[in-house]
């Protein structure tokens, strides 16, 4: 059964928005051939929010509990707020769709409701349209959004109208009851943890008993482990991209996806060693284009916890801060030492503790966690998609781009495979980056620099 509790990473998203620049919102522009039928999309739409419940539900602060937030039924849940519909001016490309949707994803969400906002965008060139996907990020990861997809999205033109969706009763919850079932999550938490320390702590004695230099070891090396997650770095490492502000631009390229797959194979890694390759050696670009040379930049990473219990939607992501080489010769070595960095990173102890040192830094004031937030140089993101071409009401989807938020960062880069096609998203911080066309040509002149590698 999922709680209904937000996790301590949840948490910490939801806590630091005090700070606006810390905003957690995600955007997808969905493009499409031509605009669905209306009618249509509002009917799927009202189907799919009684499938998944979590667009349905809204947050709700626990009483006495000031760490523990919890989902509760939006009992006024109200569609014609959430799905939406406006027109472009006359004559709007793709660049125009996408100054648009940036002002929808620097605005934040209103608490009292379920924290999405959908919209149909018509007067795209060419007589296309695109569905803009916004969404908090506790209310889903990208993973969870692929598998949102799945409802809303059909994998055949002509797919037939599914059934209308049997609403979900929730009843009214009261203060009371709220507390009541908050005393009972703690009380079976904490009964959970003495399980499953008395499960563990005979082997971990004897393991102890019978190899004490090795268990001393183990114990400095997760503590270690530990100090590196929480490292208080407060500046970013970049001497260029240095600004914030409340402003930021969106731009998009495309790669494709089996040259970069073939490319970061041949160079010993994986896909995500080579996207992180194309940003680095980008971001390498785009620094020597100023005059500033860079060795290494700090990002924020998402490491995907998602087990397969987990519901449709949800948040299941702990996102690490590391370093990475930057000034680095040749392509095929880039990819091979963001292969070898990440691996590290995927082997670090403190992976296995992340919602306990979550639970730690939420007592900590806000400000100490975003200014750890501010010190990370750029964030990326690799969403595996749907390798298939899907279509929204008989129309097809031409393309799937994903925005992350900068939170703190300089630019946020995140990679939505979709139809054979990598599809990325870049959401620059209009201060530390205010030229993001030049921004984009250093990108698109990496990437190009990887694939070069197949």
């Amino acid at each position: 059964m999922t709680s209904p509790y937000l996790s301590q990473n949840d948490t910490i998203m939801w806590m630091v928005e005090a700070d606006p620049l810390l905003r957690s919102t995600i955007l997808g522009v969905v493009v499409l051939e031509s605009a669905p039928d209306w009618d249509r999309l509002r009917h799927r739409m009202e189907q799919v929010s009684h499938q998944v419940p979590a667009l349905r539900e809204k947050v709700v602060p626990v009483p006495l509990h000031p760490t523990t937030l919890q989902w509760v039924h939006d009992h006024d849940f109200d569609l014609g707020y959430h799905l939406r519909r406006i027109r472009l001016a006359e004559g709007s490309n793709l660049q125009d769709l996408l100054d648009w949707a940036r002002t929808q994803a620097m605005s934040g969400f209103d608490s009292a409701r379920p924290l999405w906002e959908f919209t149909l965008v018509d007067g795209v060139d060419d007589g296309r349209a695109a569905l803009v996907m916004k969404a908090h990020h506790v209310v889903t990861d990208g993973i969870g959004a692929v598998q949102l997809a799945a409802h809303l999205y059909d994998f055949e033109p002509d797919a037939p109208t599914p059934p209308p969706a049997t609403p979900r009763s929730a009843p009214h919850v009261s203060t009371a009851s709220i507390l009541r079932d908050v005393v009972a999550h703690d009380v079976a938490g904490a009964v959970d943890f003495a399980r499953h320390q008395a499960t563990s702590v005979v082997p971990s004695l004897l393991h102890a008993v019978r190899h004490p230099q090795a268990a001393i070891g183990e114990a400095v090396e997760t503590a270690k482990s530990v100090g590196r997650f929480l490292f208080p770095a407060t500046s970013p490492k970049s001497s260029v991209m240095v600004g914030r502000m409340l402003s930021s631009n969106f731009r998009v390229l495309e790669v494709p996806m089996e040259q970069l797959h073939d490319a970061s194979r041949a160079a010993g890694g994986r896909l995500n060693d080579g996207f992180l390759a194309g940003i680095t050696a980008g971001l390498h670009r785009y620094h020597a284009l100023h005059g500033h040379d860079v060795d290494e930049l700090r990002v924020a990473m998402p490491i995907s916890q998602r087990a397969a219990e987990h519901q449709e939607g949800g948040n299941h992501i702990s996102v690490v801060r590391f370093v990475v080489p930057v000034d680095i010769g040749s392509a095929a070595a880039r990819v091979a030492a963001m292969h070898e960095v990440v691996e590290s990173v995927r082997a670090e102890r403190a992976l296995h503790h992340t919602e306990t040192i979550a639970g730690f830094l939420n007592l900590m004031p806000r400000g100490v966690v975003g200014a750890m937030l501010k010190g990370v140089d750029f964030l990326a993101s690799n969403v595996p998609g749907v390798p298939v071409p899907m279509w929204l009401e008989g129309r097809k989807v031409e393309r799937f781009f994903p925005f992350g938020p900068t939170a703190g960062s300089a630019v946020n880069v995140t990679l939505m495979s979709y139809d054979g096609t990598c599809c990325i998203g870049v959401n620059a911080d209009a201060a530390a980056i205010p030229d993001p066309d030049q921004l984009l040509e250093c990108l698109v002149a990496g990437f190009d620099d990887v694939c070069a590698v197949a």
